[in-house]
């Protein structure tokens, strides 16, 4: 009987590896983020990773057609757009981890505030501005 579901070690092997490119990206583990609480759904566990081998595994290692620094300030502005605070500061973080200058960043909030709003690209750059500070102390 033939299944769509990809075998066990093969999904292991590319969650394992999308944890490794997300390390890469973010400079930490995301398995402290990744973990269950009893008020979850048994499938809660599957959504996070589905999700973290989607973005990780199947999306930020393409560069072919875009470099990661580009997808990486694309993603910034994605998020500082949809107002999304948490998810934001992993872009960021990204972004300058794969050498993004603040610079770069303070321009894609210029555009930000073009096409999704002045008070969404303040409030997105607030959140750059603690990111920014985070790796000036470490």
């Amino acid at each position: 009987m033939a299944t769509d579901e990809p075998a066990p070690a093969a999904w292991e092997a590319g969650y394992a590896a999308a944890l490794d490119t997300a390390e890469r990206l973010l400079g930490f583990r995301l398995e402290r983020f990744l973990g269950t609480t009893p008020d979850e759904p048994a499938n809660g566990a599957d959504f996070k990773r589905i999700a973290t081998v989607h973005a990780f595994g199947d999306v930020w290692p393409r560069t072919e057609h875009l470099e990661t620094p580009t997808r990486a300030l694309t993603s910034v502005a994605i998020a500082a757009a949809l107002g999304v605070g948490e998810p934001l500061r992993g872009q960021l973080r990204i972004a300058l981890n794969v050498g993004a200058t603040k610079e770069a960043i303070a321009e894609v909030f210029l555009q930000v505030a073009v096409y999704a709003g002045v008070a969404r690209a303040f409030e997105g750059y607030q959140i750059a501005t603690e990111v920014f500070a985070e790796r000036t102390e470490s």
